[in-house]
């Protein structure tokens, strides 16, 4: 269904409708029941008047509510004026989501907005009894939610009608075209009334969506919230540098130091899920793992342990994890780094939902810093680069955590008074507190200790202890394969130094010049002695002053001997090949050679492409064996009077 380009309206925050005007009454009081005091922004932007009953592209932040806003926008369509739903024969409206765990959230929003209304929602997922999902929908279900393959293998076998949407709705359609399911969705578009109303809903709008939303919507308005324009400030985003063999203790350490209620932590593979889930298992953290290889029973009952807090990390793959929404949600980590920065987005998305603070922390290898801040730059985040938390700093945030606890603030009850007074007869308050920092202590993870490899600035400070440093010359320079890897050994053997007292080294063609600093320089020479040699061949010479170096050549040039200037190349391209010369000084004295001259005139040649004309002395030239006989030496071939064509066209 052609239709014209989607022209952007943008609807800042104060122009939008305030409150809950322009809801319909049955959502309204849902609204009110689920505890809403305020609309989100897009929320709001989508009750617009001008809105109603038209194509909409609505891009926003993830976490903005959008599932909310397009069940809002789709009621007065659905209801068209009334109260609750009538009885159906075929679904009024479809919502397409790219994942199973996305589409029975959204189900489950669904359910408790149009809980006034009498709707009956129905999913179809994979991985679930297709059977299930017929019985729902031939007993009248008002919204459908699904996955695009299960929606288009339903339709397909004739147990979805379509012929009665009103509206489709396209959640996260960036990334269900990511994925592949772009033939799906046009199938399942194509299958869906001319008539219909079509919502698509991402967090970006790439090439790829405006050409969708080109060819299946009608005159489609995009709607832009003010708050996507600028970072979205409920996420704290923190870069930590480590060393690369340091990932998982990285980790570690960062949830130990956030002790987030849920935290979620992404990797790149199936595998990678698969050993960080055993390894924070045996560390005693309480993780669920959420992969594409487990099956849709696994994956509810892992996410329904972050919700009720029986686990606390959730280990998952992007795929597994899309458009999740977890209430607790605190921390985020990237153990492997984002691939572009809709993925970025997506996944830091998933905290700092609904008005609620998260933290969005990358664990970045310091080989790969500056991918990271091209990866940040792109997507207009500014991350605060820092060292994960050490042992010291993490054990600092637990005292923090304890001295905070309000459960010490409370009033004791009666019984709790009488117990403690009792503990206090038997042990003193020493022995009481310490018993229970080591039941606090017992129940959480040892933080690990970190290499101190991965620089946290790119600009290393100047030393200042080599601002006053004292030099020494060498004997043994470049025509002694002299070298910093056994000349610094040689130093520290001989002077009872260290490699830290050693500066700069500057290595010349017959000497080499080192610093060192001025507080060793005493037992330097003490250790050296008064022959001033650390090796037989090796003497040491201190320096008033700053050494005089001079700039050499990068290459060992001095010792090959220079080619003669007429073998150069730069002059045998300037230099004319005339006749006696070749690109050579002609000889001078008495080895030069009289000039040629002519055999009749006499006189010397003036053109270097003139030659005398003197009968050649040298070969003959070429007989083809094709000559005719007799003839002369012309050096062309005859094919017609050789012997095999004399035979074929005898004259």
């Amino acid at each position: 269904m052609p239709g014209n380009p989607a022209h952007e309206t943008r609807i800042p925050k104060d122009k939008v409708m305030t409150g809950f005007e322009g809801v319909v009454p049955a959502l309204d009081q849902a609204l009110s029941k689920r505890g809403y005091t305020e609309l989100t922004p897009v929320q709001l932007a989508v009750l617009a008047p001008e809105l109603r009953d038209a194509d909409t592209l609505v891009s926003a932040q993830t976490g903005s509510g959008k599932t909310v806003a397009f069940g809002m926008a789709l009621a007065p369509t659905l209801l068209d004026g009334a109260d609750r739903f009538a009885r159906v024969k075929a679904p009024l409206a479809l919502v397409v989501a790219p994942t199973r765990e996305l589409a029975l959230q959204v189900k489950r929003e669904l359910e408790w907005l149009y809980e006034m209304t009498g709707a009956a929602v129905a999913s179809c997922v994979g991985g679930m009894d297709m059977r299930t999902e017929r019985r729902a929908l031939d007993h009248g279900a008002h919204i459908v939610v699904g996955t695009p393959g299960r929606l288009r293998d339903h339709i397909e076998r004739g147990s979805f009608d379509t012929s009665g949407l009103k509206a489709v709705v396209l959640d996260e359609a960036d990334e269900m075209l990511d994925l592949g399911f772009r033939e799906d969705l046009e199938y399942i578009l194509d299958a869906a009334p001319k008539d219909r109303r079509t919502l698509m809903l991402s967090a970006t709008v790439p090439r790829s969506i405006a050409s969708l939303a080109k060819r299946y919507q009608r005159d489609a308005v995009r709607v832009t919230t003010t708050s996507e324009q600028t970072q979205h400030l409920d996420i704290e985003y923190r870069a930590l540098s480590v060393a690369p063999n340091d990932r998982e203790n990285a980790i570690i350490n960062v949830l130990r130091y956030f002790e987030a209620k849920n935290a979620l932590v992404f990797c790149s593979t199936r595998a990678t899920v698969n050993h960080m889930t055993s390894r924070f298992t045996n560390r005693g953290f309480s993780v669920v793992a959420l992969s594409g290889e487990l099956s849709q029973n696994e994956r509810t009952h892992a996410l329904q342990a972050m919700r009720d807090g029986r686990a606390r990390v959730c280990i998952a793959t992007d795929v597994a994890a899309r458009g999740i929404d977890l209430p607790n949600l605190e921390l985020v980590i990237h153990a492997d780094l984002p691939r572009n920065r809709e993925s970025l987005l997506h996944r830091s998305g998933r905290t700092g939902r609904a008005g609620r603070k998260g933290v969005s922390a990358l664990i970045v290898p310091h080989n790969l810093r500056r991918r990271t801040e091209r990866l940040l730059d792109s997507a207009g985040i500014e991350a605060t680069w820092a060292k994960p938390p050490s042992v010291d700093e993490i054990m600092q945030r637990d005292r923090e955590r304890i001295l905070a606890d309000p459960s010490l603030s409370k009033s004791p009850s009666e019984f709790e008074q009488a117990f403690a007074q009792e503990l206090l007869a038997r042990y003193s308050p020493e022995q009481i507190a310490a018993a229970f920092l080591r039941q606090n202590f017992a129940e959480q993870s040892a933080p690990e200790e970190l290499l101190d490899t991965a620089p946290v600035e790119r600009k290393q400070k100047p030393r200042d202890d080599f601002k006053n440093g004292v030099w020494f010359s060498l004997s043994v320079g470049r025509e002694h394969t002299a070298e910093p890897r056994w000349l610094l050994p040689m130093l520290c053997r001989a002077g009872h130094i260290t490699k830290h007292d050693i500066g700069a080294i500057r290595i010349q063609r017959k000497e080499t010049f080192v610093e060192l600093k001025p507080d060793c320089v005493e037992a330097f020479l003490k250790a050296i002695g008064p022959s001033n040699k650390v090796e037989k061949t090796v003497s040491v010479t201190r320096l008033q002053g700053l050494p005089e170096i001079t700039p050499e050549p990068r290459k060992d040039s001095y010792d090959k001997p220079k080619k003669p200037h007429w073998k150069k190349k730069s002059f045998k391209a300037a230099t004319p090949a005339t006749p006696g010369a070749h690109g050579k000084p002609k000889p001078k004295g008495k080895f030069a050679k009289e000039p040629r001259v002519h055999p009749e005139s006499k006189k010397p040649w003036s053109k270097p492409g003139d030659k005398p004309a003197i009968k050649s002395k040298g070969k003959k030239p070429y007989k083809s064996k094709f000559a005719k006989a007799g003839g002369k030496n012309s050096g062309t071939e005859d094919l017609g009077s050789s012997p095999r064509m004399r035979k074929k066209n005898p004259k």
